[in-house]
């Protein structure tokens, strides 16, 4: 397989020294999917190599894509996706503690998902209104009182 674009980076923080490296390729005419992927272009693949206090490790992923074969922008794109997914589960657990939650049974974890998705889209919206109060205090107010919670209800209605 033919490299089309290479791209590498580091920092160090929080003690570990992190390095990554993508790699693209523009030569997927061996994908036998490729026709199922309406504008694919090219595969990447990313690795990772971590050093925490002189434990190393290294992960690698593959991606298919219909950016162009340049290897930064690939990069920056599964940075950004990361970086809202983590933003997003870490304000799932401090505002509505979901680590802990003992949902198990049948369709219950997924629609419990569903409506704390909905709640937090709420909240942050409504947010606006309440200035220098945060998701989670904002969802305490709303239980305190049906005034506030018409306020945060009416900005979303």
């Amino acid at each position: 397989m033919a490299i089309s674009d290479t791209y590498s980076e580091s920092d160090a923080g929080h003690g570990r020294v992190e390095s990554r490296r993508c790699v693209v390729s523009s030569q997927i005419d061996w994908l036998e999917q490729r026709p199922q992927w309406c504008g694919l272009t090219n595969i990447a693949m990313i690795e990772e190599t971590r050093d925490i206090n002189g434990k190393i490790s290294c992960d690698r992923r593959v991606f298919i894509s219909s950016l162009p074969a340049n290897a930064r922008q690939i990069a920056t794109a599964v940075r950004a996706h990361w970086a809202i997914e983590n933003t997003l589960h870490w304000t799932l657990d401090v505002v509505f503690n979901e680590d802990q939650s003992r949902v198990r049974k049948d369709h219950a974890p997924q629609n419990m998902a569903i409506v704390r998705h909905v709640v937090l889209n709420m909240l942050d919206t409504a947010k606006k209104q309440f200035k220098g109060i945060g998701v989670k205090a904002l969802r305490k107010k709303a239980g305190w009182g049906n005034e506030n919670l018409r306020l945060i209800l009416m900005k979303n209605f």
